[in-house]
């Protein structure tokens, strides 16, 4: 028997107040399920696609089937789920004509991918065929895969608070594995840190602050609906996202792994947001300032950031320029000099 103060620091307990699991190398699980259950209801309920022929949208949500849970072993995160999902939708032609289909997901795992999911939409039996049918199965479907990869985001970030206790040394060890999405190599570079795991909560950081300029070939107006549009963001991030275009509003970008909360926002002029990387120390955020001038036929774009890790400096600037801004011009056509 090892003498007191000499044994396996992961057994040792009392350098924690609360002596509950040191170091996290116990075992510890959460059931997820119930909360699942009201997430997924509440981000596909609502859904709405509409075009020349008429508009859709998701009535019901009649079925949530399945069970989800997190898992923290030696300070990682596993994370199971399996859902088979059913919801009923609802449209209305241009003419006044209404029409009822369902929606079946009944493969949403932790097994597959985005890509990989069956998303099947039909029309009630009896129901005349109509061009809706055809909107549902691609709008539609576009806006089911987004809302569950953006379920997906909040069960790695959102519902994981607390799961990774601060070691005895006081540092948290890495919260979580990365995504199992199969996306591209520079996907997940904005997402995904290649730095070392963050402070736990409490923990002092240095930070830092820097700005950027570029110019965009469009109108003030234009550039700043695509931060707030979430199919805009969609389209330049290339993955699914939230965005609640609106005073203190939440966005939730490339699968959760960014995320934060709008604070200000005047229309064609400036978007003021608190935005952080889910890798950072558990609740610090960046303020980041997005400033909207007119140059004639151009926009010159201004994008301050405050209290960022100084250890983030590179990587979040980067980030900034690579896949916000050079994105944004390549997505919708808005190329222009880089000041």
């Amino acid at each position: 028997m090892a003498k007191w103060g000499e044994g396996d620091p992961r057994w040792i307990v009392e350098e924690r107040a609360d002596a509950t699991n040191v170091n996290n190398w116990h075992w510890t699980e959460r059931d997820a399920t119930n909360w699942s259950t009201e997430k997924l209801k509440e981000l596909l309920l609502g859904i709405r696609v509409e075009n020349e022929e008429g508009k859709c949208e998701v009535s019901e949500v009649d079925k949530v089937e399945g069970e989800a849970s997190i898992n923290n072993r030696k300070g990682k995160l596993i994370f199971f789920y399996e859902w088979n999902l059913k919801a009923t939708w609802r449209g209305t032609s241009k003419s006044g004509i209404k029409y009822k289909g369902s929606i079946e997901v009944p493969n949403l795992s932790d097994e597959n991918t985005m890509d990989d999911l069956d998303i099947s939409v039909t029309l009630c039996k009896d129901e005349p065929e109509t061009p809706l049918l055809t909107l549902m199965k691609t709008e539609g479907v576009d806006k089911v895969r987004a809302a569950l990869g953006s379920y997906l985001g909040f069960l790695k970030t959102e519902f994981t608070q607390g799961m990774i206790l601060p070691t005895a040394n006081g540092v948290t060890k890495q919260q979580s594995q990365q995504p199992q999405a199969k996306t591209t190599s520079e996907k997940t570079q904005l997402g995904s840190s290649s730095s070392a795991p963050p402070p736990s909560t409490g923990v002092k950081i240095p930070t830092c602050k820097f700005s950027l300029r570029d110019t965009f070939l469009t109108s003030p107006e234009e550039l700043y609906r695509v931060f707030l549009n979430q199919e805009m963001v969609q389209a330049f991030t290339h993955a699914a996202a939230v965005v609640e275009p609106e005073k203190g509003g939440k966005f939730r970008l490339l699968d959760g792994n960014v995320f934060g909360e709008f604070q200000e926002l005047v229309p064609e002029e400036k978007i003021v947001m608190k935005w952080r990387y889910n890798t950072w120390p558990s609740e610090h955020y960046a303020t980041v300032t997005l400033t909207f001038t007119d140059r004639g036929n151009e926009t010159e774009l201004r994008v301050e950031c405050r209290a960022v890790p100084t250890s983030e400096e590179d990587r979040t600037r980067e980030g900034w320029q690579r896949y916000y801004c050079q994105a944004i011009k390549q997505t919708f056509g808005y190329g222009a000099r880089l000041c």
